[in-house]
């Protein structure tokens, strides 16, 4: 029943070692990872995803989610990414009908098609100018209070108090957050509101099964139909989406009980219980995006119809955080992911979006694997949350990395103008939080108790996850455990309700910043394991409080800030010192923020000063920035598409910003340098880094500094080994090194080029 992740095919050999070392050395690096030369006549299906070409020129059509024989033709489902100007894909949409295809929807939040192709035409679709990539719909899963002590937030707020009404401090009142899972199970304790029979669920939409048009009123797989144009925000086919909250609590939103467990870890109120399980936000009001199935499945297209319908309404009800615990292994680059481009666009919004970084910190065989990040936590804009185990105390100082963790960098690939594959090595995640047996609801899937065999689907698949000490699992009332990066995310998420709760003025990577400069670096564990370190909510929301308040809302009015302006409405206050007092314990600032994806910077400046980048329309990665455009849908203030394009010159980054990257050094896992050099060590060299004169300026379109080189940076030496991944999914996870694979089978065509250890 329980079954270890195999996640890495492992190639030992010291021939292809040395085979490697020898053709690297001829290019005159140190040690590259990542490049592959690309024939120029295979310039075309650059654009189809490695998994698609290997269904399409399979011999017989792989049992996979989106690819079937009908009348004897191979269809594939796929996700048609353009690069054009023209918002409505219009010629796009008709070249798909003329090759005998079908369009599902037509998106927003990425400039899109969901749509399904005569295997044979699918390269003809690819060589058109205004295609930039075509993937498969691919599978997608769901990848106390202990947390209120552990994390510092009851220090923000009362405590001891099952009043949630009158609690004072922090409690994420007024602040709104989309939960993409399986559903909540809205009749739960955990999420009731101030007034009787009141729920803070207060709407929900179910996306599921949107690849397949079956809730557009149309039959799965049939060639010739286009239902995309009926799916603006204000059709009524829209509304199809929606699902009335039960008044007598009787729903079955939740049936597999992922979802239910996620929100409450962001937002359940759980004083009245034993033990008391309250969420980082209990008065924060949630949004339910039903993307997810019964088992926990969902596919890419209804993932980002989820996200489109974040972004259309989010002004509409206030949603400024997005939670997503699921992911998908997929080989594609930040650039050209479907998903990554998606919960950018929702960036641009000033959404902050948190994503779990997955549960393959190892493989099969009980080794580190680096490079195991998944979709979309390789999209820079987003935060990208790893896992802590607390050890079963309240203390911060016995914290550790899951060993189950993801590990960076991303090793999504692209092909670069010379024709030559590139990973991206980003650095990822951003920070840790916890998620090692956190208990919250368990939400049934009808109305019903355990004596009536009514519980979800987890919760009666794997009953040891309900064994809580002290618990009553009552109706309505449940709790049961759970542990992985998609519990460690709502964490995350809550924490950000916090902080806009302090202070609503806040961007997305002005959030991020201050998230990463006021985390703890855990000892021992490196860049590429904690990111910046672990989750500080009480330093965070220090930090938010200083610096001012109208940022947000001037970017959402077309506004601008020139580089350098002040951060505080009092340029001589001081900052908040950096170190914080948990549970009387000191806890200092690691004060170390990625920047670019490749960049580590420190320093006050950073929080004194307007910095370019932390504008959410702009997205800056290794020598390149992008704006982000939105346009409208006719006659509405709805976003129809979100637009990409190279930024103007302009400063990044302003001068006495301190940069770290020269004092990383050289990537080597032995020599524990560069990227595998102790998050805590660079910290404590944080004063003793460059201040930048000039700062970082984007001229003529590029970035003319480097930052730490992780672009082919990685050394395969010191008994690192090339891999490649099986894996579909993010994987659940009931405890400490233990995986279960909640994918189905594995797809060997789905692979991921990472790093494997040697070490346990």
């Amino acid at each position: 029943m329980i079954i270890a992740f195999q996640r890495a095919r492992t190639v030992t050999s010291s021939a292809l070692i040395a085979t490697c070392r020898r053709a690297l050395a001829a290019l005159g690096l140190l040690a590259v990872l990542g490049v592959a030369s690309v024939p120029a006549a295979q310039a075309q299906t650059s654009k189809i995803a490695t998994d698609l070409q290997s269904a399409l020129s399979a011999a017989t059509t792989p049992a996979v989610n989106w690819a079937r024989d009908v009348n004897g033709v191979r269809y594939v489902k796929v996700l048609i990414i353009g690069n054009t100007d023209d918002a409505e894909l219009a010629s796009l949409r008709s070249a798909v009908m003329a090759a005998g295809g079908s369009i599902y929807y037509r998106y927003s939040s990425v400039l899109g098609l969901a749509a399904m192709l005569p295997a044979n035409k699918v390269a003809t679709i690819a060589a058109r100018s205004d295609v930039q990539s075509i993937s498969p719909n691919r599978l997608m899963t769901r990848s106390a209070s202990t947390l209120e002590k552990v994390t510092g937030v009851a220090q923000l707020r009362s405590t001891g108090t099952t009043n949630y009404a009158t609690m004072t401090g922090l409690t994420g009142r007024g602040v709104a957050i989309a939960v993409l899972d399986s559903g909540i199970a809205w009749q739960h304790r955990n999420f009731a509101g101030d007034a009787v029979g009141e729920s803070r669920v207060r709407e929900a939409v179910n996306f599921t099964k949107v690849g397949d048009a079956v809730r557009a009123g149309v039959k799965d797989w049939t060639p010739g139909i286009d239902v995309s144009g009926t799916l603006n925000p204000t059709s009524p086919t829209m509304w199809n989406y929606t699902q009335a909250i039960a008044a007598a609590r009787s729903d079955r939103q939740d049936r597999y009980g992922h979802g239910s467990h996620v929100a409450a870890v962001i937002a359940g109120r759980g004083a009245g219980q034993s033990p008391d399980t309250t969420g980082i936000a209990p008065n924060a009001n949630l949004y339910d995006v039903r993307v997810l199935d019964d088992n926990g499945y969902g596919q890419l297209s209804d993932v980002l119809a989820g996200i489109d319908w974040v972004i259309y309404y989010s002004k509409w009800y206030g949603i400024r955080v997005m939670n997503l615990s699921l992911g998908a292994d997929s080989s594609e680059s930040w650039r050209t992911d479907p998903l990554a481009r998606a919960v950018r666009s929702a960036v641009a919004q000033g959404i902050t979006v948190i994503v779990a970084a997955g549960n393959f910190g190892v493989d099969g065989k009980g080794r580190q694997a680096y490079g195991t990040v998944s979709s979309p936590g390789h999209e820079p804009s987003v935060i990208t949350v790893g896992s802590v185990n607390l050890k079963g105390t309240d203390s911060r100082g016995d914290d550790v990395v899951n060993n189950f963790s993801s590990r960076g960098p991303t090793r999504g690939r692209y092909v670069d103008s010379t024709g030559v594959r590139v990973a991206d090595n980003l650095l990822k995640p951003d920070l840790v939080a916890p998620g090692n047996r956190i208990v919250a609801a368990l939400g049934e899937n009808v109305s019903g108790t355990k004596a009536t065999g009514a519980w979800n689907g987890l919760a009666t698949r794997y009953p040891e996850i309900t064994a809580v000490s002290g618990a009553r699992q009552d109706k309505n009332g449940a709790l049961m455990m759970l542990s992985g990066t998609s519990v460690s995310a709502p964490v995350v998420a809550g924490a950000v309700a916090l902080m806009l709760e302090a202070n609503s003025g806040l961007t997305p990577p002005l959030i991020k910043a201050i998230l990463q400069y006021s985390a703890q670096t855990l000892p021992g564990a490196n860049l590429l394991q904690q990111g910046a370190g672990a989750l500080n909510i009480e330093g965070a929301v220090r930090l938010a409080r200083a610096v001012r308040s109208d940022i947000h809302w001037r970017m959402v009015n077309g506004e601008t800030l020139a580089a350098g302006s002040p951060m505080q409405y009092w340029s001589g206050d001081p900052l908040p010192t950096p170190s914080s007092v948990i549970n009387g314990q000191t806890v200092p600032w690691g004060r170390l923020v990625f920047a670019g994806g490749n960049r580590i910077l420190t320093g006050e400046a950073l929080f004194r000063q307007w910095q370019t980048w932390y504008d959410p329309r702009l997205l800056w990665v290794g020598k390149t920035v992008y704006q982000l455009q939105t346009r409208l849908w006719p006659n509405s203030v709805f976003p129809m598409a979100v637009l990409q394009a190279k930024a103007r010159n302009t400063t990044l980054v302003t001068p006495g910003v301190v940069t770290l990257g020269e004092l990383a050094g050289t990537s080597s896992m032995l020599g524990r340098t560069g990227v595998f050099l102790p998050s805590a060590t660079l910290s404590s060299w944080a004063s003793s880094g460059k201040t930048l004169t000039q700062g970082i300026v984007l001229s003529e379109g590029l970035v003319l500094s480097e930052g730490l080189v992780l672009s082919e940076g990685l050394v395969l030496s010191e008994g690192l080994v090339l891999s490649e991944g099986l894996v579909l999914s993010e994987g659940l996870v009931l405890s400490e090194g233990l995986v279960l694979s909640e994918a189905g089978t594995t797809n060997p065509a789905n692979t991921r080029e990472k790093l494997v250890t040697g070490e346990p």
